[in-house]
């Protein structure tokens, strides 16, 4: 079993309030859970209105599965238009 886990940093420059940007990451995670079979949750940077970082997580058989749908989920993200994509992380554990 292999679990991946991506940690995404975005930037929100246009955003100007932290309602403004749970609106955002709302719309970011409901289109990413529903395209995509991984979890996704706000890890960090919560009380920051211009940043945000999420953490996605896949599991699966099989590594090379698992890193192309994680770098699917960044296409996505980056195809929405409603952040810049800022640093990408990806680690994967083999239990």
């Amino acid at each position: 079993m292999v679990v991946g886990v991506l940690k995404l940093t975005l930037y929100l420059p246009e955003n100007h309030s932290l309602k403004g940007k749970r609106g955002v990451i709302k719309k970011i995670k409901a289109r990413v859970t529903n395209s995509f079979n991984v979890s996704v949750s706000e890890c960090d940077a919560q009380d920051l209105w211009q940043r945000a970082v999420l953490g996605f997580a896949q599991v699966g058989t099989d590594t090379g599965h698992v890193d192309g749908a994680l770098r699917q989920v960044v296409r996505c993200v980056e195809d929405l238009h409603l952040v810049e994509v800022g640093e990408e992380v990806v680690e994967f554990f083999h239990c």
